[in-house]
C-alpha cells in the first residue's frame, strides 16, 4: 500500500468514526427530557440509524417479562427488508451462556462464533440456527442496578471485528436507552397509581385536597375542581374556597377548620356553596391535620363530597313529618272512605274497545288528563262514565292520591251537604262529632261527582263557589277552607233540558262543561261487543272457576243487533247470568227480546232506562235487595235504585202481584 493510499484509508476511517460519534451525541441529546410516549419510537429510529451507518443486519432490544422475569422478550427491533427474522424470546434453553454473562452485567462481543468458549456450545448452535455470524450484546441497567434487558447489534452476512470504540459506543447507547425505558416505566407506574386513585375517588364522588398552611396553596384533584366549579388551570388557595362558601356558612366553616388545626380532631363540616350560575349545592368536608417536626401544624389533607341530594331528601322528610300531624285525621277519614268504596270499584278497570267511538274517548282522556281542567262526562246509564273518570285520574299528576267518588243520587238531600263539605260538631241534631267532607278528603286529588244532575238546587250555589275559588265552609262553621281539588262530574241527564226546566243552574253548567266527554252507548260501537265479552268471560272464569271456550256465532250476532238500553252494565249482568246457568265450555246467553214497533216513536234515554228497570223488577218479582235482587242485577246500590224508582214514578202499584 502506497503512502497516499494509507492516508486516504486513515481519512476514511476518521470520517466514519466522526459520523459514529456525531450520531451517538445526537442520540443522547434526543433522549434528554423525552416524553414517555415518544421513547419507543425514538429507540427504533436510533437502531435504524446505527444499522445504516455501520452496515449492520439487525439491532434488537429485549426486556424482562413482568410475569416471567426469567424470560427476555423482544420489544424493539430494526432490520432491513429481506433479513430472516430472529427469535421472539431469549430463553435460558437457547442461550444459557449468553444469558448468564449479560445478567451479570457483562458486554459480550463476538467476532466469530468459533471464538466462543466450549461451555457456550448450546449458544453457538442457536446462533447457527438463526444465521448470526458476529454479534455485540450489551446489558441494560440504570446506575449499577439490576439488569432488566439486553441490546444487540448483529451481522449475518460475514464475520466482523468490533473495535473497542464501537463497543463503547454501543454501551453508551444502551445506557441512554436504559435510562429512557426506566423513566418510561416510572411514569407509567405513577400514571397508573394516579388513575387508580382518581378512579377510586371518582367512584366515591370524592374530591381530594391538600392545604399548605405556610403558603396557603391548595392542591386539588380534577374531581374537586368539578365539585367547586374551579377552572382547570386556576391557581387555588384558601381564599379561593372561602369565596365559594355561602356567606351564611363561612364563619362556621372557618371555626371548624381552626378547631381541627388546634385540637388535632378530625375535621367534619357541612356547608353550602354558591356556584357561578347562583345555584346552591351542599358539601361535606372531612380532613385531618399533619404536623411538622417541630410539632406545629404543617398542612390539612382531606376529601369533599357533594351531599345535595341527601340534604334534599332530608328536607323533604322533615316536611313530610311536619305534614303528618295535620294529615292524620284526613288520612283516617280517607281510609274509612276507602273501606266504604272498596265494594263499589269495578273489578274490570280497563276501557276495552277498538272502535272509532272508543278511540275518540281515549284520545279525549289523554288530552285532558295532564291538565286540571274540569271535565263533564255525559252518557246513558251503564256506559262506564266512572271508568272514564278513573282513567283521567290515573293519567293525571294527581294519580298518587286516591280518587274520591260521590254519587249524588244515592245521598239523601238532608245529608248531601255535610257529606260534600263536612260538618262541625253540633251543627245539627245527631252531629256528635266533627266530620271532614269529601272536598277536604280529595284535597290534592280528584273528586268524581257521579249523577251531578241530582244535586239539590239549594247546594248548587255553594258547589259553584268551590269550583270558582276552591273555597267552602263546613256545615255549622263560618271558617273558610281552601282546597286544591280537580272536579270530574258525570250525568245521564240532559242538563240543557234541566236548565230550561229551572232545575239546574246555567252558570254551574258552564263552569263544569270546560271539557265535555260523551261516553258512547253500546249501540254506537257494537263492533266492540266481542272484545267486551271475551274480557268478561276471562274475569268470570277466574271468579267462578269455570272454563268457557266458545260463544255461539249466532248468539254473538244477536248481541250485536240488540239495542242495549242498559249498555255495558247490562251486558256485564247478562254474561254473569249466563255463567251461572251455563254448563260445559260453551256460554249459553239468553239475548233479551225487544218489543218495539217499526212505527213507534224512538224512546228517550230516561224512557229506555225506566223500561229496563221495570223489566228487571218483574224478572226478580220485585225483589230489590240481596243476592240476585234487582239492584245487584242492575249494578246499583239499593239506595240508588230506590232513587231511580222515585225519579221514574215506579211504585208498588206497578206490580202484577203483591208478594
Amino acid at each position: 500500500m502506497t503512502n497516499g493510499e494509507s492516508i486516504e484509508t486513515l481519512r476514511t476511517e476518521l470520517e466514519k468514526r466522526l459520523r459514529f460519534e456525531t450520531l451517538l451525541a445526537e442520540t443522547s441529546a434526543r433522549f434528554v427530557n423525552l416524553p414517555a410516549d415518544q421513547v419507543d419510537d425514538q429507540i427504533e429510529d436510533a437502531q435504524r440509524r446505527l444499522c445504516e451507518l455501520l452496515d449492520l443486519d439487525r439491532s434488537t432490544l429485549w426486556q424482562a417479562s413482568e410475569k416471567e422475569p426469567e424470560r427476555l422478550l423482544l420489544t424493539h427491533i430494526y432490520q432491513p427488508q429481506g433479513v430472516p427474522p430472529g427469535p421472539g424470546q431469549l430463553t435460558e434453553e437457547l442461550f444459557p451462556w449468553i444469558r448468564q454473562k449479560v445478567l451479570a452485567g457483562e458486554t459480550v462481543s463476538i467476532t466469530k462464533m468459533s471464538d466462543l468458549p466450549p461451555e457456550a456450545g448450546r449458544d453457538r448452535e442457536s446462533f447457527g440456527l438463526i444465521g448470526t455470524k458476529s454479534d455485540v450484546l450489551v446489558p441494560l441497567s440504570v446506575g449499577g442496578g439490576p439488569v432488566f434487558g439486553l441490546l444487540t447489534f448483529v451481522i449475518m452476512r460475514e464475520e466482523r471485528y468490533w473495535p473497542e470504540t464501537v463497543v463503547k459506543g454501543f454501551q453508551l447507547v444502551a445506557q441512554v436507552f436504559a435510562s429512557a425505558l426506566a423513566r418510561k416505566r416510572a411514569d407509567e407506574a405513577l400514571r397508573e397509581k394516579e388513575e387508580r386513585l382518581s378512579l377510586a375517588t371518582n367512584a366515591a364522588g370524592a374530591g381530594l385536597w391538600v392545604m399548605e398552611l405556610d403558603t396557603g396553596h391548595v392542591w386539588v384533584t380534577t374531581k374537586t375542581r368539578e365539585l367547586f366549579h374551579f377552572a382547570p388551570d386556576e391557581e387555588l388557595n384558601c381564599e379561593s374556597f372561602f369565596k365559594v362558601v355561602h356567606p351564611e356558612d363561612r364563619e362556621r366553616v372557618h371555626k371548624a377548620m381552626q378547631q381541627a388545626l388546634q385540637s388535632g380532631e378530625n375535621l367534619r363540616s357541612e356547608y353550602r356553596i354558591v356556584l357561578p350560575d347562583r345555584s346552591i349545592r351542599w358539601i361535606v368536608a372531612r380532613g385531618q391535620r399533619y404536623l411538622k417536626s417541630t410539632g406545629e401544624p404543617d398542612r390539612m389533607m382531606g376529601v369533599s363530597f357533594d351531599i345535595t341530594e341527601r340534604k334534599r331528601v332530608e328536607e323533604r322528610l322533615q316536611a313530610n313529618l311536619r305534614e303528618i300531624a295535620g294529615l292524620k285525621q284526613r288520612l283516617e277519614e280517607e281510609n274509612i272512605y276507602l273501606r266504604k268504596e272498596a265494594k263499589l270499584l269495578y273489578t274490570h278497570e280497563e276501557i276495552i274497545g277498538q272502535s272509532e267511538a272508543i278511540r275518540k274517548v281515549l284520545a279525549d282522556i289523554e288530552r285532558v288528563a295532564q291538565t286540571d281542567a274540569t271535565v263533564l262526562i255525559t252518557g246513558e246509564t251503564g256506559t262506564g262514565k266512572e271508568l272514564i273518570a278513573r282513567a283521567i285520574h290515573n293519567l293525571s299528576n294527581r294519580r298518587d292520591r286516591v280518587m274520591v267518588t260521590v254519587n249524588c243520587a244515592s245521598l239523601p238531600p238532608t245529608l248531601i251537604e255535610s257529606e260534600l263539605f263536612g260538618r262541625e260538631k253540633g251543627a245539627y241534631t245527631g252531629a256528635l262529632t266533627r266530620q271532614m267532607g269529601r272536598f277536604e278528603i280529595a284535597d290534592g286529588s280528584t273528586l268524581f261527582l257521579d249523577e251531578i244532575g241530582e244535586l239539590p238546587s239549594e247546594l248548587q250555589a255553594k258547589f259553584l263557589k268551590v269550583l270558582q275559588n276552591g273555597e267552602f265552609e263546613r256545615v255549622g262553621s263560618v271558617a273558610t277552607i281552601k282546597v286544591d281539588v280537580r272536579i270530574i262530574a258525570a250525568t245521564n241527564r240532559n242538563l240543557a233540558e234541566e236548565i230550561r226546566r229551572g232545575k239546574f243552574r246555567q252558570d254551574l253548567f258552564y263552569r263544569m262543561n270546560v271539557f265535555p266527554i260523551k261516553a258512547p252507548s253500546l249501540r254506537e260501537h257494537p263492533e266492540d261487543i266481542p272484545l267486551l265479552i271475551n274480557s268478561l268471560v276471562e274475569e268470570f272464569s277466574k271468579r267462578m272457576g269455570k272454563r268457557i271456550h266458545s260463544v255461539p256465532r249466532k248468539t254473538m250476532e244477536d248481541l250485536q243487533r240488540y239495542s242495549w238500553p242498559g249498555n255495558v252494565r247490562e251486558l256485564r249482568n247478562l254474561i254473569e247470568q249466563a255463567f251461572i246457568i251455563s254448563s260445559g265450555d260453551t256460554l249459553r246467553i239468553q239475548v233479551p227480546r225487544e218489543k218495539v214497533s217499526e212505527h213507534s216513536k224512538p224512546l228517550t234515554a230516561d224512557e229506555m232506562e225506566r223500561q229496563h228497570i221495570m223489566k228487571v223488577l218483574e224478572m226478580t218479582k220485585w225483589r230489590i235487595k240481596g243476592s240476585h235482587g234487582a239492584a245487584e242485577i242492575l249494578g246499583l246500590k239499593p239506595s240508588t235504585l230506590y232513587s231511580r224508582m222515585v225519579k221514574f214514578g215506579i211504585t208498588s202499584r206497578h206490580k202484577k202481584d203483591d208478594i
